[in-house]
């Protein structure tokens, strides 16, 4: 199959923007659900349509989706449990008085999955590339670093600690992915990376609701009657989850999930449109490092 050398960053792009989406709707229902309720939607409620896009591509290839081997079903369960545990230390991060610098500190994922990409799967990046990680990333911190107002009793330890392993746990599940869609050796990567998200949402899916059921049957309850609003949730993340995929399949993660920096300037315009918060100096400088980085990574 040729594919053509700018589709991974539409991908990215589409996907990026329905998160921004998805994130919005999960606002929504964390005043019923809370904020660990809110985060699970995403997964339970994405399984079904994750399982629907796979059979709308079986059906327009006329492929039937791969049983995965025992490399694409570990890389695939190490991603899906690294996806958990780095949502989970968000939400930790969130009960924290300085939850603001864990979530700054969480932007470094682009410079770990490079490095965790060269290291799993040999993923070389090109200097510009690179150079345009460190500038998107930069950006992208500078953007979420807490203004001097809400920095007292930010430079402790434990956020930091947080949003770094979040990082990298992230990182580690971008990695993960790629390694499980490669490992399937399809030649049709549509099929692959549908194969792959289906995988990693039933993990997911079976995972949390065993937990729900053992520790939390009420927040399970609550999500039940709530099942229209996470429906459509659950849709927005299936869509970008798979759109995310589809990048993975055809380029390295590292400069998916650079060019993913760009639902920060998506969650910006967004919050003026509905909030009408006006853009601070310095987000506008983070911004402008975002896109230059984000034009680096495309021409080099």
């Amino acid at each position: 199959m040729i594919i053509p050398s700018w589709l991974w960053a539409v991908f990215t792009i589409t996907a990026a923007g329905a998160q921004t989406l998805r994130n919005a709707m999960q606002r929504d229902l964390i005043a019923n659900l809370g904020t660990g309720g809110a985060t699970y939607v995403r997964f339970l409620f994405g399984l079904p349509f994750a399982v629907f896009f796979l059979m709308l591509v079986a059906f327009g290839t006329h492929q039937a989706p791969p049983l995965p081997g025992l490399s694409a079903l570990a890389f695939t369960l190490i991603a899906a449990v690294s996806q958990i545990f780095a949502t989970a230390l968000m939400l930790a991060a969130m009960r924290q008085r300085a939850f603001v610098v864990a979530i700054a500190y969480t932007k470094t994922e682009p410079i770990l999955v490079a490095l965790f990409g060269l290291i799993v799967l040999g993923d070389r990046l090109s200097t510009a590339s690179a150079i345009a990680i460190l500038i998107a990333t930069s950006g992208v911190m500078l953007m979420s670093w807490p203004t001097a107002r809400a920095q007292e009793g930010a430079y402790s330890w434990r956020p930091a600690a947080y949003g770094l392993v979040s990082a990298a746990a992230f990182a580690l599940s971008a990695v993960g992915y790629r390694a499980a869609i490669l490992a399937l050796g399809l030649t049709n990567f549509i099929v692959a990376a549908s194969t792959i998200l289906a995988c990693g949402l039933a993990i997911q899916t079976a995972l949390i609701l065993v937990y729900l059921t053992l520790f939390d049957r009420d927040l399970l309850a609550a999500i039940g009657r709530l099942w229209r609003a996470s429906m459509t949730a659950g849709f927005m993340g299936a869509l970008a989850s798979q759109f995310w995929y589809l990048a993975f399949a055809i380029d390295t993660a590292a400069r998916v999930r650079t060019l993913a920096l760009v639902e920060m300037i998506f969650a910006q315009i967004a919050t003026r449109r509905l909030f009408r918060q006006e853009t601070s100096r310095r987000e506008f400088v983070g911004m402008t490092m975002i896109i230059a980085g984000v034009v680096l990574l495309l021409w080099g």
